[in-house]
């Protein structure tokens, strides 16, 4: 067995001696085949680079334009322009001074060009204005926080294109295309604005209040949408447009009782360069509305084609045209109600307050919208706030100053209420639409802070409400003060005191009326109690006009009458009764001609002043008419005796009223 294994052995190893070279020389053998089939493949691939140039030519000439218009297809090229890429690469690594390397870079730079035109010419193709109408129901319809997606402008495969081609310009340092974006989407961002501007003018031209005439050719098939419901803001701002002429013709009205009629055609007509009426500050409005909505988009639109980092930098440059163009008319705005404001012409400066309240409310959604671009682009929102601010703010000031100062000396002849105090009312009534606004506006100045930390329990009341109320009773003290100081210059003592007695009573019945006595009585609690009292001092000083008519029957039932008992009176006694008939007739006769020519406007206080003339007079008169009116004092009784008390009352109910 020992010779057996040991033979077996001695076999193996001289079988081990044979095999192991054969089988070394095989794997000798596969290792020089598979080196040799790695460097066929390197020379392969080497050698295409050499004839990558004239391999992808002509696609890169084609350019990536579609295949139907003779291009070779945005795949296709990019494609083509990866293989330029790694050759150049190649040659860059292996060959710098080779002739290929020079074609190679030639070709690649071509056709980043090329791919630069077509994202512009992508844009330019698809980038259109928003039509106006859209815009118009966008304002309407669309929530100030949400993105109005109508607006997305690109159709799905040109977006994806875009994005396409800014991907590979971004990664191969290509960054110039986003100035193109830049440009090219702030020229349609202000294009759609001044198409809208343009839509606004010429709907409003040639109609009233922004309702176009029948005959207008700037009505616009495109624009007449069968069944479009009507625009709820249109009729909102057109009604606020009558709404200070119907305050006023209400108002009058009410105090007189004759109805005035229409006079909105005829006031329409009258306008003037620097009014700023209620459908010019509506577009306005819509415009700030409209942008808002067009930089929301313009947001959206640009994710996926500016890179994150750049994409503050390219905002900015898209909105800053249209930014300044809707300052410029805000600033333009303003201007133009300063200079309205240095004519006195108040009533054209409330347009203020409503853009401010607007503004306001939009201002938050406006922030959030350019968070992260340049301080002066974010500012630009707030310097129209803070224009408009300091025009309200000066507007209020020189209102005040304006009743202060009161040019007009011709008073009313008959007593009325003065021109004066039926303006300052109605400008008053137009605030009360824009407390927040205005009380932001007041809040601001020191002497209304102040004043409002005096009012008792000031942080119980609504703050907004109280500042209003402290500059309404700060205007109605200079209204009474210049009121008092005009009626000083009637020599009538007696229409003096009419006239300021129908001023006060007007002032109070609009207060009344107009809601604006609780916001009075938020800072004076005594205010219509000190109306009140005033109404009855005038009352008061009225009533001493029937003072000499008083002093003919007054203190006749005194006189020393002494009566005969034949019925015969003495001649001084009956001398003395012709004499008290007569000055009493005279006097009447006098009072009743004068007080004709006053005017009481207000019906309840004209009527119930002539109700206390005949509670004052009549029981008087009529005691001294039944006391002497049958004592035989005259051989004429008529001549003496002409007003039973009945036709006393009649004269009475006769005055003021000229037409009597």
């Amino acid at each position: 067995m020992v010779g057996i294994l040991s033979s077996f052995e001695h076999r193996l190893a001289r079988l081990e001696e044979t095999i192991l070279p054969v089988y070394n020389e095989t794997g000798n053998l596969q290792r020089r085949q598979e080196n040799i089939e790695r460097t066929l493949a390197a020379l392969d691939h080497v050698v295409g680079f050499y004839g990558v140039s004239q391999d992808v030519e002509p696609i890169v000439r084609a350019g990536p334009g579609p295949v139907a218009n003779g291009g070779s297809g945005l795949n296709a090229f990019l494609q083509a322009m990866n293989k330029l890429q790694l050759a150049q690469e190649y040659f860059e690594k292996n060959n710098p001074q080779s002739v290929e390397l020079e074609n190679v870079s030639t070709l690649f730079n071509s056709g980043g060009d090329a791919l630069n035109r077509e994202f512009k010419e992508l844009l330019l193709r698809h980038s259109r204005p928003v039509s106006p109408i859209m815009l118009l129901e966008l304002v309407e319809d669309t929530p100030v926080e949400e993105t109005p997606v109508s607006l997305n402008q690109f159709p799905e495969t040109v977006s994806s294109e875009l994005k396409c081609i800014a991907d590979w310009l971004i990664m191969h340092n290509r960054d110039e295309y986003m100035n193109v974006y830049a440009r090219v989407r702030a020229t349609v961002l202000l294009k759609s604005l001044q198409q809208l501007k343009e839509q606004q003018r010429s709907s409003s031209g040639g109609s009233i209040q922004g309702i176009p005439a029948a005959n207008s050719p700037m009505v616009r098939p495109k624009f007449q949408t069968p069944g479009r419901r009507a625009s709820k803001r249109l009729h909102m701002f057109e009604k606020k447009a009558n709404k200070m002429l119907q305050i006023a013709t209400q108002t009058l009205e009410h105090s007189t009782g004759f109805t005035i009629g229409n006079r909105r055609s005829a006031l329409h007509l009258e306008s003037r360069e620097d009014i700023v009426d209620e459908q010019e500050m509506e577009n306005y409005l819509v415009c700030v509305m409209a942008l808002q909505r067009l930089m929301q988009s313009e947001r959206s639109l640009m994710v996926g084609i500016v890179p994150l980092q750049h994409q503050h930098q390219v905002f900015e440059i898209i909105i800053r045209d249209a930014m300044d163009m809707v300052v410029q008319d805000g600033e333009n705005i303003a201007s133009r109600a300063k200079r309205c404001i240095n004519r006195h012409d108040f009533a054209a400066v409330l347009v203020v307050f409503p853009i401010l309240k607007h503004l306001l409310t939009m201002r938050p959604e406006f922030e959030r919208t350019v968070e992260g671009c340049d301080y002066n682009v974010r500012s630009k929102f707030a310097s129209i706030l803070n224009t408009l601010h300091g025009t309200g703010a000066k507007a209020l000031e020189d209102f005040i100053e304006s009743v202060r100062s009161d040019p007009s000396t011709q008073l009313p002849k008959d007593g009325t209420v003065h021109e004066l105090t039926s303006n300052v009312l109605v400008f008053l009534e137009q605030l009360l639409d824009y407390v927040d606004t205005i009380g932001g506006v007041l809040a601001q100045d020191s002497v209304y802070s102040n004043a409002l930390t005096l009012i008792p329990g000031h942080g119980k009341v609504d703050k907004n409400k109280a500042l209003v109320g402290i500059y309404i009773k700060k205007v109605l003290v200079q209204l009474n003060l210049t009121l008092v100081g005009k009626s000083d210059l009637y020599s009538d003592i007696y229409l003096r005191a009419v006239f300021r007695l129908n001023n006060n009573h007007y002032v109070l019945k609009a207060l009344q009326r107009a809601g604006l006595l609780d916001l009075v009585q938020l800072s004076e609690p005594d205010c219509e109690e000190s109306y009140h009292d005033m109404i009855r001092e005038h009352k008061r000083m009225y009533s001493q006009s029937w003072s000499r008519v008083l002093s003919h029957i007054c203190g006749a039932e005194d006189a020393p009458i002494t009566m005969a008992h034949a019925g015969k009176l003495r001649d001084k006694d009956r001398h003395l009764i012709k004499e008290r008939f007569a000055g009493f007739n005279k006097e009447m006769e006098e009072i009743a001609r004068v007080q004709r020519s006053y005017s009481i406007p207000d019906v309840e206080l004209r009527e119930s002043l002539k109700r206390d003339n005949k509670e004052y007079i009549l029981p008087k008169y009529h005691a001294f008419y039944e006391k002497y009116s049958t004592v035989p004092f005259t051989k004429n009784p008529e001549k003496y005796i002409k007003y039973a008390p009945a036709q006393v009352s009649a004269l009475i109910d006769r005055f003021f009223d000229v037409a009597a």
